[in-house]
């Protein structure tokens, strides 16, 4: 089947939207973690009770946002004005800390109320966000690409979020390390708001094709025993995609704390550079280079990969191994995510686009946010190392521990992939042929 061709001017939307995105949501998912570690409260509950609360605010927020702009009919509206407050609420986070607490509440324990200010305000990031990104954006992707270009905008889509740590590393990292923090939100939350507004005059509108239900019973589709059993495979992918989170959000809300305090290594920023670009190299050219029909047969291979390299961090101790470890297992979290998420979009109902990025949400951050950072959290703390910093806080050092937890998770994950990889008879496929799916 001939490869169907997009505009530069969509792939520089998709690049840009792609990648201000992914800064946002790298800010939030590793250098919130980071700031309220290292700023507030060293208890690792406190991340993992972020994590959580943010995932509940994104998956109920791309629900209803979803449903909506499948029933307005665009996308654009809610795509670029998202953006630009999606940039102001992740700027304010640099007006957040335990001194300016006691400036407004002297006599309140300002740790706690910091603590609090953090969560709410990263839940209200993340309705901002999760409307113009998880909703709007991802339902547009889904609606102007088909089942031949899918795996390469997917292949390029998962290596932005690489990209964007990657230039936080390189360009902004310094600003956290010299505890200039407001800065550096200033700065990239000042970048996601460029982009919101630049997007006005670059986005084209795509054409939704409208559902007609009325909105409330739209909402509730996705959930209904009919709708699962007409779209078994779809199901079957998205508990996949939910084991594979479950396994990833446990190292991840973790990983910098990690490098830095049990590994002893403070120029993490180059050793993850190298890791991360060498990883979206290969990724991305294999989804550019390999045929849409030939790349989704790697779904075992990827996701032996990546459980590989998290059995090769749980030993690696030396940065050039846990460089090559690293290497390894993005390189499979890459490939595994690339190929899934074409998947996913090829199996999505074409009429209920937006509603069904929120069912997604629901198995790609709702569950593995909710369940992986805690076990992560319970790992950690069931190790028992600890520190006392400066301030006599005691805070909880992560161990490898967390990548052999990982990988045992992620063994779980070829059971539901071995159902979503099979060809019921009974499977309706709207969108491609059956025998391009799997």
């Amino acid at each position: 089947m001939e490869q169907s061709k997009l505009s530069s001017r969509i792939w520089i939307s998709i690049v840009m939207f792609g990648l201000f995105g992914q800064i946002a949501w790298v800010i939030e998912n590793m250098y919130f973690n980071l700031f309220l570690y290292n700023t507030i409260s060293g208890d690792t509950n406190a991340i993992a009770l972020m994590v959580t609360a943010s995932a509940i605010v994104a998956t109920i927020t791309t629900m209803l946002m979803g449903a909506l702009s499948d029933k307005v009919g665009k996308r654009k509206i809610f795509i670029c004005l998202g953006y630009v407050l999606w940039g102001l609420s992740t700027l304010s986070f640099g007006f957040i800390s335990t001194a300016n607490i006691e400036a407004v509440f002297p006599t309140a324990n300002a740790v706690m109320i910091a603590v609090a200010a953090v969560i709410v305000m990263d839940c209200i990031m993340t309705f901002f966000g999760s409307s113009a990104n998880d909703s709007a954006f991802n339902a547009w992707v889904t609606d102007i690409t088909d089942d031949t270009n899918r795996p390469k905008v997917e292949g390029l889509l998962a290596i932005l979020p690489l990209l964007a740590l990657l230039l936080i590393f390189g360009a902004f990292d310094g600003l956290t390390k010299s505890d200039n923090w407001p800065a550096f939100f200033f700065i990239l939350g000042g970048l996601v708001t460029l982009g919101g507004i630049i997007g006005f005059f670059l986005i084209g509108d795509s054409k939704v094709q409208k559902p007609k239900g009325q909105y409330w019973h739209e909402m509730i589709y996705g959930f209904k025993l009919s709708t699962i059993k007409q779209h078994p495979i779809l199901y079957t992918t998205f508990i996949t995609f939910a084991l594979f989170g479950i396994a990833t959000q446990i190292y991840m809300p973790y990983f910098i704390i990690y490098i830095q305090q049990y590994l002893g290594i403070d120029n993490y920023a180059l050793l993850l550079g190298v890791v991360i670009l060498s990883a979206s190299i290969v990724s991305l050219l294999l989804s550019l280079l390999v045929k849409a029909t030939t790349l989704r047969k790697l779904f075992y291979p990827s996701l032996g990969i990546f459980i590989i390299g998290l059995l090769m961090l749980f030993f690696a101790r030396e940065p050039i191994w846990v460089g090559v470890a690293g290497f390894v297992m993005m390189a499979g979290n890459l490939l595994f995510t690339t190929i899934i998420g074409a998947k996913i979009r090829d199996l999505t109902p074409k009429d209920k686009v937006g509603h069904f990025q929120g069912i997604r949400m629901i198995f790609y951050v709702l569950i593995p946010m909710v369940i992986g950072p805690f076990i992560g959290s319970s790992v950690i703390k069931g190790s028992g190392m600890t520190y006392v910093n400066e301030y006599n806080q005691i805070k909880d050092i992560p161990t490898s521990m967390i990548f052999l937890a990982t990988a045992i998770v992620a063994l779980l994950i070829f059971i539901p992939l071995y159902y979503s990889l099979k060809k019921p008879k009974d499977e309706p496929i709207s969108q491609v042929k059956a025998d391009e799916l799997s």
